[in-house]
């Protein structure tokens, strides 16, 4: 069985059909090449553990059970580290039997160490929906490095839609990542670290917070190539390779790799068409940037080491906006980058 990858025009015609509705008219900035951005509804759901639906069960009826309180998100509302949040979403879904979805946080998201995984009603997986559904989206937050700020609308994940064609001959292809310590900043920095004590950060405050109040720039040594990887804790790091992607497929990081390590290497794993690509220059030189916490016991990580794999899948059609072309990016071009909110 084959899979497509909706393109922007596809997502706009079923928002338009009804297919994916919404409590707020959903603005273009929202349709992604290959995605569409999700957004918090007005308000979230304080539980002590995270927690699936389970089938038969709605997440309403696993909330009346364990919410703890409710946050008014129509004010800007501090949301602390390690405190689970359940957020209604703004947008639903009535899917046909031949569309399913994925979600994933989005690249901001992913680099400000917040964990985020789509819920829906009767789900047994994280972030997967089924084909045929229809219902509503919520979407479990976990701030972990830092606290921040949120509010209605703002947008924390985006879900990729796949549907079965019969019209797509390639199959799904791979590709390895491994990681750069020789200093993909011209600074030979290789790494950040978040520091454990930190102030607060505002999801709409962009190019506004001092990197170094927030992260521990990490240097290659002379003669070394390798950094130890301390538990638990969060990096941010960069492939080795220049990533490449073509206006008719889209990739996804693949988060644990167990053959490379107990190690997850990506939160935001979805790679939009045309990334790292530019109509006017052969590459962007785009990395892949890496949100990296090792688990358990600490880890040695070498220079050109693998760390995660790609996988490819083709569009169902050329989407009719690409990345950093016909809509703005903050991460086309990229090398070791942090998010947008910090200079």
């Amino acid at each position: 069985m084959n899979f497509g990858i909706w393109p922007s025009q596809w997502i706009r015609r079923a928002i338009e059909a009804g297919i994916i509705s919404s409590s707020a008219p959903i603005s273009e900035a929202a349709i992604q090449p290959a995605s569409l951005d999700l957004r918090l509804g007005d308000r979230a759901y304080r539980v002590p553990t995270s927690f699936l639906p389970g089938k038969g069960n709605s997440v309403a009826q696993r909330l009346s059970d364990l919410a703890t309180h409710e946050v008014d998100l129509t004010k800007p509302q501090v949301l602390e580290r390690n405190c689970v949040h359940i957020i209604p979403l703004q947008e639903s879904l009535r899917l046909d039997e031949r569309t399913s979805a994925r979600a994933n946080p989005k690249s901001s998201s992913g680099r400000l160490d917040i964990f985020v995984r789509l819920i829906a009603d009767c789900g047994t997986a994280f972030d997967e929906i089924p084909a045929g559904y229809s219902g509503s989206l919520f979407a479990e937050v976990v701030p972990r490095s830092f606290p921040v700020i949120a509010r209605v609308g703002d947008s924390l994940n985006q879900l990729r839609f796949r549907e079965i064609t019969s019209d797509l001959k390639r199959p799904s292809r791979t590709f390895p990542v491994s990681i750069d310590l020789e200093g993909a900043a011209a600074s030979g920095v290789v790494a950040y670290r978040a520091r454990k004590t930190t102030g607060l950060i505002d999801l709409q405050q962009i190019g506004k917070y001092d990197r170094n109040d927030f992260w521990e720039a990490i240097q290659c040594r002379p003669g070394r190539r390798e950094l130890v990887l301390v538990p638990d804790e969060f990096y941010i790091m960069a492939s080795l390779e220049d990533i490449e992607i073509g206006e008719d497929e889209a990739a996804e990081m693949i988060a644990y790799d167990t053959a490379v390590g107990e190690v997850r290497v990506h939160y935001a794993g979805f790679l939009d068409p045309f990334f790292g690509k530019s109509k006017f220059n052969a590459s962007n030189s785009s990395k892949v940037v890496l949100e990296i916490r090792s688990h358990d016991v600490p880890f040695m990580l070498d220079h050109g080491q693998r760390v995660g794999t790609l996988i490819f899948e083709d569009m169902i059609e050329t989407p009719d906006k690409l990345y950093g072309q016909q809509i703005k990016s903050n991460y086309q071009g990229q090398g070791l980058k942090l998010s947008k909110q910090f200079i």
